[in-house]
């Protein structure tokens, strides 16, 4: 059984949740988020809880259900609160600017590399090394994050490149030279 699926979703005040079928749409103070639940999950609204319930019994459904509950969990807290994700960029001249949707980073190839964030993700750059990412739907920030990330992954030997604010880089120790 899913224990993540069995937990009920508080919804806080000032978040609506509207069900129409399948179709679940929060909104909140901070946006609007829609999305389609698999036809196996059952979604409750109470009054100020989400419950979600397996239609049929079986493993693939209970996890269905587990990732619908996370899913619906994440859209509640997201209009409500918002998520926020930070990358570090380290690396001596490495360094980043945000004008409008575009993020400019110079991290050590000969030309600077322009990324266009979406419209949805509020994009900030603090200190020259610092990314703050911002949005109400927490998969898309991840994904521009990973992807942000992926221009230039932190190496092992001195840890250049872009990370997130909480990953912790485990360092390989050089040549051990001639011994």
């Amino acid at each position: 059984m899913s224990r993540i699926g069995k937990q009920p979703i508080p919804v806080p005040a000032g978040v609506t949740v509207d069900l129409k079928g399948q179709q679940i749409t929060v909104k909140g103070t901070k946006g609007t988020l829609q999305r389609q639940i698999v036809d196996e999950i059952e979604v409750v609204l109470g009054d100020g809880v989400i419950e979600v319930k397996n239609r049929e019994e079986s493993t693939r459904v209970n996890a269905f259900r587990g990732m619908s509950r996370s899913l619906i969990n994440n859209m509640v807290v997201g209009v409500a609160e918002g998520f926020k994700k930070v990358l570090v960029i380290e690396g001596v001249g490495y360094k980043a600017s945000a004008s409008g949707s575009k993020l400019t980073l110079n991290v050590g190839y000969s030309n600077p590399v322009d990324f266009e964030v979406p419209k949805e993700v509020a994009a900030s750059v603090e200190g020259n090394n610092k990314i703050v990412l911002e949005s109400i739907d927490k998969e898309l920030v991840g994904l521009v994050a990973a992807k942000i990330r992926q221009i230039r992954k932190p190496e092992p030997y001195k840890g250049k490149g872009i990370r997130y604010e909480d990953e912790h880089i485990v360092r390989k120790v050089g040549k051990a030279g001639g011994a």
